[in-house]
């Protein structure tokens, strides 16, 4: 649904399109932003349409949550108690949660999955992608692109990740046969992207480029799992294949960065990972933003390694834990993350774009990085309607 909305008695209202605007209103009809000024400078037509008092706080772009695994059954609690004993992160707990999706139902997926859709959009996702990859065959692949459909809320793209780990009994030049063969039944099912995690323990840099070659000719977008559990090569392999995104990057180098910010690539953090994980490597965002990598913030919502539906406590982590600077990453989890799923008329609020935002609870942009353990956001707004 598109809508028509006035928000009204806007604090700050960040834009992205030159300086924050003050005592500020907006105007969307249709769904798209058609006007941004002072508040008394009003459109004499607005009043035809519903109005939001945003009441003196602040509104950002709804944020673009570009990396999740949204959709599983099962629970990983005994991997979580094991990492505070000691243990590490492995690709193995995978096939736990491929196990218990596999044995869940259409319906109660769909419900799992809706539920962790609406606190991400309480917490102000207006767009969220979404990945396949507890299923491991091809239909229970295509299922799980079927349950991502069905979600409602926000504005939802797929990503076909079957190439996720191999599964315990497959002769894996076998299984990265099936994958490439199932790679038009994906694009035909509504996925519009392809993603290889590309690591020690999952796929090699050769097997990820016949996967993602394939997916190319297939009329899939490129995003790749790379380097978060060693240097793998998949940094470069995404420059080479001019990927949207390489995601992950905990063991980038800085020969790595600069090739990704020579290809365009947007390099998508996501901070809740290394916290889960107890991986400590927060260096990497450094090293990204300094050579000169378009960033993108995102939660990597998971059930193993990032348990986590809030885009603003992954942008705080951001901040706290990996040292960058506050409009840095707000731009990151808004504009970073429409770059990285190859939108332009995302993550920012300029005439044209799609009527996506969020009303603070709070009068500054920066009470959103500032003030932990708060929900932050009291309206999110989605083609110009309410959602929550």
């Amino acid at each position: 649904m598109s809508g028509s909305l006035l928000v009204r008695n806007i604090g700050r209202l960040t834009t992205w399109h030159g300086p924050v605007l003050t005592d500020a209103a907006l105007l969307s009809r249709d769904g798209r932003v058609v006007w941004t000024g002072s508040e008394r400078d009003v459109p004499s037509d607005a009043g035809d349409v519903p109005t939001l008092d945003a009441g003196g706080a602040a509104v950002l772009p709804g944020f673009v949550d570009c990396h999740t695994h949204l959709v599983w059954s099962g629970s990983r609690r005994e991997d979580f108690r094991a990492r505070l004993d000691g243990g590490g992160y492995a690709p193995g707990g995978i096939a736990a949660t491929v196990t218990a999706t596999r044995e869940a139902s259409y319906d109660d997926l769909v419900a799992l999955a809706q539920g962790r859709v609406d606190r991400a959009v309480a917490a102000g996702t207006t767009t969220v992608e979404v990945k396949t990859g507890y299923g491991l065959t091809p239909d229970d692949e295509m299922r799980l692109l079927d349950v991502a459909g069905a979600l409602i809320g926000p504005r939802v793209t797929t990503t076909y990740l079957g190439a996720h780990v191999v599964p315990s009994g497959r002769d894996r030049h076998e299984y990265v046969d099936e994958v490439v063969q199932t790679l038009p039944y994906a694009s035909a099912r509504g996925a519009e992207w392809c993603d290889v995690f590309c690591d020690e323990g999952a796929f090699t840099v050769d097997e990820a480029r016949r996967i993602l070659v394939a997916a190319r000719a297939a009329g899939l977008g490129l995003r790749l799992h790379a380097e978060q559990l060693s240097h793998s090569g998949a940094a470069l392999l995404a420059a080479e294949l001019g990927c949207s995104s390489a995601d992950h990057l905990d063991h980038v180098t800085e020969a790595d960065a600069a090739a990704l910010a020579a290809a365009g690539v947007v390099a998508v953090l996501v901070p809740v990972c290394s916290l889960y994980t107890r991986s400590g490597r927060w260096d990497h965002a450094q090293v990204l933003r300094e050579a000169g990598a378009p960033l993108a913030v995102a939660t990597d919502c998971n059930p193993g390694s990032a348990w986590c539906e809030s885009m603003p406590y992954a942008m705080q982590l951001a901040c706290l834990a990996m040292g960058l600077p506050p409009e840095t990453v707000l731009r990151a989890g808004t504009l970073g993350g429409a770059a990285a799923l190859g939108r332009d008329d995302l993550g920012h609020l300029g005439v044209g774009a799609k009527a996506d935002l969020v009303v603070l609870d709070g009068e500054h942009e920066l009470d959103l990085l500032a003030h932990l353990g708060a929900i932050g956001i009291i309206h999110t707004v989605v083609d110009g309607v309410s959602v929550g």
